[in-house]
């Protein structure tokens, strides 16, 4: 190995620790961003560094993202899934990191969110704009409809208009 091949590993490796330092990253959002810097063999050894000192992980990242958009950002477990997919994650880890994934109760928790918005409207357009942000989050129309059903409910029962 040359010189000048040690020092570009060396600069890669820095450049991985940084990203990894500010945020988690599949291996593939990883490889994509060193590979605009340096060559693919400086960026295969710099990733398999990384992974051997488990900084990288595409199954840690997909249980992190999963649970960031349980608890932030509410989307279906197929969302998800995708959104995975799309950072480089293989079928399978998104697939195990989604498993379980409740939709009912993420949908509640995404409507919930909006509920202060869509206060003060009539039943129909309560129903036509919770329901279309539940769709455009990816729960599918049955979700949807049971999600508004029963809030519509809650708010119709005597301890909803306290």
């Amino acid at each position: 190995m040359t010189l000048s091949e040690r020092n570009e590993l060396e600069r890669a490796r820095a450049a991985a620790l940084r990203a990894l330092s500010s945020r988690p990253y599949s291996a593939a959002q990883l490889a994509s961003k060193l590979k605009a810097r340096f060559g693919d063999e400086a960026v295969a050894a710099a990733l398999a560094e990384m992974t051997a000192r488990r900084l990288l992980d595409d199954a840690a990242f997909a249980k992190a993202w999963r649970q960031s958009r349980e608890h932030a950002r509410p989307r279906s477990a197929g969302l998800v899934r995708r959104e995975l997919e799309q950072r480089g994650v293989s079928r399978a880890v998104a697939e195990a990191a989604v498993a379980g994934m409740d939709d009912d109760a993420t949908a509640e928790q995404a409507a919930r969110s909006q509920l202060r918005r869509l206060a003060g409207l009539d039943r129909e357009t309560f129903t036509r704009r919770l329901g279309s942000y539940l769709l455009r989050r990816g729960y599918g129309q049955a979700v949807a409809y049971r999600t508004v059903r029963r809030l519509l409910a809650e708010a119709d029962s005597p301890q909803g208009a306290d």
